[in-house]
């Protein structure tokens, strides 16, 4: 249980840091909208939202991720060997034994949600129980375990919805000004005020996205050598992701909310050519993942 303990209180603190982030972000964007409209009330908006939006996320993430992706609880009689590898990884690494759940669907694909170690769920496929032998599912369960181990699921899914929030009140902002709604005339709304609040409408829900999926995509990384290191066998973790990715059969549960949260892209078409495909990514491309994984040396 020392590793779990040891590194628990670094992990509270980055995802505090990180909500504070967002949440301080979408605040920023009220207030520029807010100033350049001379329309206080977008500010009390943004600000009612973010905080409103974290301390939701934090209490109902994993039933919200739950019921979107159409999970059940798994049947343990039915599939002993995943109850089996979930039950010793988490022994291993000191962790609570999180709650087991399963989606009825052909693609092999997995997925942690939680709002920390103790109320961790980890979430499997059928397609992925059917598809992969056991060494290349204790990889992927420890790859979920390791999110649920550094919280990142709490991060991912408050980055999601503080990133919609900033894309709506940037919408409802923008089509004012097309109906000709431009503010409190006595305010401190002006010409150069509102061209700010526009730009900054525009560009903000494109940085937020952009920040999310870069979130998304540095701690699959971490999640992968985490992994790696749990199960000392890179080459099943590699094994796992190219079954995984080479499917072709999209995961119909998944939406683009809900994407960024499994292993690997459960949506096809996820280019990996040109820089700013790679900037909207979800996950990093499969190659580089698993070249990463197989340089991981587990040697002691």
């Amino acid at each position: 249980m020392p590793t779990f303990y040891n590194e628990s209180a670094k992990n509270v603190a980055k995802t505090w840091v990180y909500l504070a982030f967002f949440s301080l972000f979408l605040i920023t964007v009220g207030w520029v909208i807010s100033w350049g409209t001379g329309d206080i009330g977008i500010l009390y908006i943004s600000v009612i939202i973010a905080v409103g939006t974290s301390f939701y996320t934090y209490w109902n993430s994993h039933k919200m991720v739950l019921k979107m992706s159409n999970a059940q609880p798994l049947d343990t009689k039915k599939y002993p060997e995943i109850d089996n590898i979930v039950e010793n990884l988490a022994i291993s690494e000191g962790l609570p034994k999180p709650d087991i759940y399963f989606i009825d669907e052909n693609q092999p694909n997995a997925f942690a949600t939680g709002r920390n170690p103790e109320h961790g769920v980890v979430a499997v496929t059928r397609g992925l129980i059917e598809r992969l032998d056991r060494s290349e599912l204790e990889a992927v369960i420890a790859h979920e375990l390791s999110h649920i181990k550094n919280r990142d699921i709490l991060v991912s899914t408050i980055a999601v919805v503080l990133a919609g929030a900033i894309a709506i009140i940037s919408r409802v902002f923008l089509r004012s000004m097309i109906f000709g709604r431009r503010g409190n005339s006595e305010g401190k709304g002006n010409a150069v005020g509102l061209i700010i609040a526009v730009v900054v409408a525009i560009v903000a829900p494109l940085f937020a996205m952009m920040l999310r999926f870069a979130v998304s995509r540095k701690r699959e990384y971490l999640a992968d050598s985490t992994a790696v290191l749990m199960t000392r066998y890179p080459d099943a973790l590699a094994s796992a992701l190219e079954k995984i990715s080479s499917h072709p059969e999209e995961l119909k549960a998944a939406n683009e909310a809900t994407a960024n949260l499994y292993i690997a892209n459960p949506l096809r078409g996820d280019s990996n050519k040109g820089i700013i495909n790679k900037l909207f990514m979800t996950h990093p491309p499969v190659e580089e993942r698993i070249k990463t994984i197989r340089n991981i040396d587990v040697k002691e």
